[in-house]
């Protein structure tokens, strides 16, 4: 089974990370080159901006979940997040996104948080069925977004 732990705590894992994430959600990096989003990423494991955990089998890479300070420029009075929800395509079908998703929860929780919020275009549904609800939907990178939250 996947053991789940800080990227802060496996470094070296840092930079493809930030690549994966940086794929998966480029609309989101579209006026940033790579390189500067990996040393953004790699600098927010240990200032607190993006606090990741991920999953690993042995020391293989297999995905992510991330709490993250601020994730939405437009609405900088909400917070904290849940961000950069990823599980490498060959881990995929076996619940790592949501044990990874609950894991963040229960840290948010324990650091006396009663709210988690997320943004997504393409997966409000799979979030609604795990107690996630819709606050608004907007515009953004060329499509509707769902604006959501989850009560701790």
């Amino acid at each position: 089974m996947p053991t789940l732990d800080w990227l802060r705590n496996h470094p070296a894992h840092t930079t493809q990370l930030a690549e994966w994430l940086y794929q998966q959600f480029p609309y989101e990096f579209s006026e940033q080159p790579l390189a500067d989003w990996q040393a953004e990423f790699a600098a927010g494991q240990h200032n607190g901006e993006w606090e990741m955990l991920i999953a690993l089998d042995g020391d293989n890479l297999l995905g992510s979940a991330g709490l993250a300070c601020d994730d939405l420029p437009q609405r900088a009075d909400l917070g904290p997040w849940l961000a950069c929800v990823y599980v490498h395509p060959e881990a995929r079908g076996q619940g790592l996104a949501e044990r990874l998703i609950e894991a963040i929860c229960s840290t948010a929780r324990e650091r006396g948080h009663e709210q988690l919020y997320l943004h997504t275009h393409d997966r409000a549904d799979y979030y609604a069925k795990r107690g996630w609800t819709l606050l608004e939907r907007f515009q953004a990178w060329g499509a509707t977004q769902h604006l959501m939250q989850r009560p701790l």
